[in-house]
């Protein structure tokens, strides 16, 4: 028997049912879905192996390069910790977002994230999440050192830093008892922020991995891993290791291993004649046994170097306990994994110790993806891309089923770079430090601080020649200045 329904109710039906597949539920997906393993790693710059150092000690990083691609021209769009992942987060370029410095834009002024669940997904975890991944953050995935709000000096509610975006917030705090005391942190439960006094800049004496935190970090992601296997839900796992961010904290071995290796001088350790050098102020705030000069001898800058490298050894170990057991889990081949390095650093080249400044060093940062079946192996990408492209690359490799977010992204899909179909995606990559606005080309970086629209401070230098600023050629080439300017936006 035919029932006759009016035609306004149908509509009604028909409009709710559309509604209802709109709605981002788990049970659009299935664990065919690719996973992503996000590995955020603090302070790394291309001083790896796999970027050409021999006396560099990465073997893990440089088996992951080997099996996925490497970028040689990856830049961050602004050179401090809480603004660049921040960018890799939204998805949102400091020019739309005028995030262009400070630590706590997640949750303060203008660029903080709503509360409230917005239409659109407002970070990538979250736009996971709400196509039915598990999401689980462990180590400093975001500015803070565990995905909760809480300042230095332990101030603060709590509360998620990312909205809507994890389902679990899973770092170990272990003997250190809060997020910033595991990041800043020295052996048996001290930190710098405990009210204790201590600020080495080095400390090498703990002889397990887990006697520190990000050998907790790993074994807490390799807990998660085995979690999941048993799962019947594709995973999404960032994963932020702190090292090698001050201070210089590692295993004892980390430290002996590099006792005979022969760590190359910097090519150009004296301060330059740039407008955008500052005074590396918390380096130097650092407790140093050694010596307290400025700038550090030849000798002293060699052993904080080793310091560093020696951090940079412990975080490599980490990574290998982690992707040994992605392959013992049989989850490797439907896991894409992302190394990133939050943004560089100055390990004494041009006097300079620290990120915090719009040059080449400090806005060059490592980036590999391993993507099973799409990346080509062993590839060593030379274009230029920025971290916004991180973002819209998983999008396009993983296909979530919900992809509306709260703002356009800005960044470009790196799955062409991926698999050999393309060998550049732009022509300029363009980072932001404050005012400053800095245009790096295949031969050039130009940086500029831009006032009511007009550059000054202009300089131009040639990064084939070295990656340092040594000799500014803003005067003698005012053609490339003018040709680098434009592509740098109008302020909105």
């Amino acid at each position: 028997m035919w029932i006759r329904i009016p035609v306004c109710c149908l509509i009604i039906v028909l409009s709710l049912l559309v509604e209802v597949k709109q709605i981002p539920a788990a049970e659009t997906t299935g664990k065919s879905k690719p996973n992503v393993l996000l590995i955020a790693i603090d302070d790394l710059r291309t001083e790896l192996g796999c970027y050409g150092l021999p006396y560099v000690q990465s073997p893990s990083l440089d088996q992951l390069a080997s099996e996925g691609v490497l970028f040689t021209n990856h830049f961050v769009q602004v050179p401090t910790c809480g603004a660049s992942r921040y960018a890799l987060l939204t998805g949102r370029s400091p020019a739309s977002s005028g995030v262009t410095r400070k630590n706590q834009a997640f949750y303060s002024g203008a660029s903080a994230l709503s509360a409230k669940q917005t239409a659109g997904a407002q970070t990538m975890p979250e736009l996971f999440r709400r196509s039915g991944y598990r999401t689980t953050c462990i180590g400093k995935i975001s500015h803070t050192a565990d995905g909760r709000v809480f300042e230095y000096n332990g101030k603060g509610d709590g509360r998620d830093e990312l909205p809507h975006a994890w389902d679990e917030l899973a770092t170990p705090f272990g003997s250190w008892k809060r997020g910033w005391g595991i990041f800043f942190a020295y052996a048996n439960g001290r930190s710098r922020e405990d009210g204790s006094g201590i600020r080495d800049l080095m400390e090498f004496k703990v002889e397990q991995d887990e006697d520190l935190p990000d050998g907790l970090l790993a074994k807490a992601a390799i807990e998660k891993l085995r979690e999941y296997k048993a799962g019947d839900q594709p995973f999404f796992l960032g994963l932020g290791f702190f090292k090698p961010h001050l201070p210089f904290v590692a295993p004892k071995q980390d430290w002996d291993a590099f006792e005979n290796v022969d760590i190359p001088p910097v090519p150009h350790p004296e301060k330059p004649e740039s407008a955008y050098w500052h005074k590396s102020g918390e380096f130097y705030s650092y407790d140093m046994e050694y010596e307290k000069t400025r700038p550090l001898s030849r000798a002293a800058r060699e052993n904080v170097r080793r310091g560093y490298l020696s951090c940079v050894r412990y975080t490599d170990r980490q990574v290998g306990k982690v992707l040994k057991t992605l392959d013992e889990l049989g989850l490797r081949e439907n896991t894409i994994v992302v190394v990133w390095g939050d943004h560089g650093w100055f390990l004494g080249d041009s006097a300079l110790w620290a990120k915090h400044a719009p040059l080449e060093r400090a806005l060059k940062s490592t980036l590999m993806i391993r993507a099973p079946g799409v990346a080509e192996a062993g590839l060593k990408s030379a274009a230029l891309v920025e971290t916004v492209d991180i973002y819209p690359t998983l999008i396009d490799l993983c296909q979530p089923a919900f992809r509306k977010t709260e703002y356009p992204l800005d960044g470009k899909s790196l799955k062409p770079i991926l698999t050999g179909e393309k060998t550049e995606i732009r022509k300029a990559a363009l980072s932001y430090w404050s005012n400053a606005v800095s245009v790096r080309t295949q031969q050039y970086r130009l940086t500029a601080t831009m006032k009511k629209g007009k550059p000054t401070d202009i300089e131009l230098y040639d990064v084939t020649d070295t990656p340092d600023p040594v000799e500014n050629l803003a005067k003698s080439k005012p053609k490339v200045v003018q040709q680098l300017m434009e592509f740098i936006p109008e302020k909105k």
